[in-house]
């Protein structure tokens, strides 16, 4: 089943895993920007889950301790604290150059250093920002495919499987790292979609054509690895004996703007920003169905909870997607909300409403500064019929084109 209109609660990476994490809307989940890290006095679904019995495993970039950058060489430095039984917590491409270039801070630098590479890594990419900026930085990685960083997170996936306790029953999260700048893919990722063309950005961004298709072009290979890894996957849960008990999700914390509005990255209301891509299968879904459904991805802490049996706290604005996915409704939401910093948003699957946003009221990422602006200083809202404006260029509220 796959769902047309998936929001996250929020457009970036520390907000978005806390909402998940807490099942809270942006504004009560108590991590704000990347400056925060995950208020362990919160529980966590994945505690709630833990505490009924439940084996629950992770990997990858959790990025629930984001103002802190030290994970421990194993990765396990705060595992126990937001509820997991067995877990390897590793650092994204940013946070490890900046920590760990010389001495490793967390598990993926480590890696490298062990292996020789991390000066070849660390090397690469401050050559990116140094060419003028990391998304027009196309070339392939140095890296060999083994080290390269989704390929390393995916195989401690496995190796968190295969160490499962016999016959109890298991959650596991895979955080790949990708898709995110920069757009570093092996030249075996990159060599399939070099000739493939794609739409131009909808407004300008300053590249030329070729240099949005080079972009493009990696960041698909980035996406088509994963499709890579979670087919290995479902192979394993096959091997297993669990792929027709199992339920699985495939999502996103936030999405990317790719040179939409003259944009990159994250952080921003709009669709290319907010929208995530969400599709579930197992026993009990329904199958090759498309749902225009309002969903966040908050609501996969709840669905969780209810597939294993547990009862969701009563605090939690997460609803269960379970009614949905098993056909008992077609119905979910009556709007979906995400915010950031000052800005806010509300969809109705037709009207999109925008509150507080505009070029002055940008929220650095790794300020703690969130607090609204004064209503005289408060951008005009802004209001979108995604029905007939799709692209959002033309608000039916706020002064001029939205495109830059």
């Amino acid at each position: 089943m796959r769902f047309t209109n998936a929001l996250t609660p929020s457009p970036l990476c520390a907000p978005a895993r806390a909402c998940l994490a807490s099942g809270k809307e942006y504004g009560r989940c108590g991590v704000l920007s990347n400056a925060f890290d995950y208020p362990l006095e919160q529980r966590t679904f994945y505690s709630l889950l833990r505490d009924s019995g439940y084996w629950v495993a992770g990997c990858g970039k959790f990025d629930l301790h984001k103002a802190t950058p030290h994970w421990g060489l194993d990765g396990r430095r705060s595992i126990k604290e937001w509820g997991f039984s067995d877990a390897i917590d590793n650092e994204g491409k940013w946070d490890g150059v900046q920590s760990g270039a010389v001495q490793p801070q967390g598990p993926y630098m480590a890696y490298l250093h062990e292996r020789g590479l991390a000066s070849l890594y660390v090397a690469d990419l401050r050559k990116r920002v140094q060419s003028g900026g990391d998304y027009q930085s196309t070339w392939p990685s140095p890296l060999p495919p083994e080290a390269y960083g989704d390929n390393w997170v995916a195989r401690n996936g496995l190796d968190l499987m295969r160490r499962f306790p016999q016959g109890k029953p298991w959650y596991l999260v895979v955080n790949f790292v990708g898709p995110h700048d920069p757009m570093d893919v092996t030249v075996e990722m990159a060599e399939p979609w070099r000739k493939v063309k794609f739409p131009p950005p909808n407004g300008t961004d300053g590249y030329s054509q070729a240099v949005n298709d080079a972009i493009r072009q990696n960041y698909s290979a980035m996406v088509e690895n994963i499709d890579r890894w979670l087919g290995i996957y479902l192979q394993e849960l096959e091997k297993r004996g669990e792929l027709e008990n199992t339920l699985v999700m495939y999502s996103s914390d936030h999405g990317e703007m790719l040179g939409d509005h003259g944009r990159w990255g994250k952080m921003l209301p709009y669709q290319p920003s907010v929208g995530v891509p969400l599709i579930v299968a197992g026993p009990g879904v329904r199958e090759n169905l498309v749902s225009d459904a309002l969903v966040s991805t908050m609501d996969l802490a709840a669905t969780f909870l209810d597939n294993g049996a547990v009862r969701r706290p009563d605090d939690m604005d997460s609803r269960s997607l379970r009614p949905l996915l098993e056909g008992r409704t077609n119905h979910h939401r009556n709007w979906v909300s995400s915010g950031l910093g000052g800005w806010r948003l509300t969809y109705d699957g037709h009207y999109k409403l925008v509150d507080g946003f505009g070029p002055a009221d940008r929220m650095n990422a790794v300020s703690k500064e969130t607090s609204f602006s004064p209503d005289a200083d408060r951008p005009s809202p802004l209001l979108f019929d995604l029905q007939k404006d799709s692209p959002e260029n033309s608000p039916l509220i706020g002064t001029g084109s939205t495109v830059e």
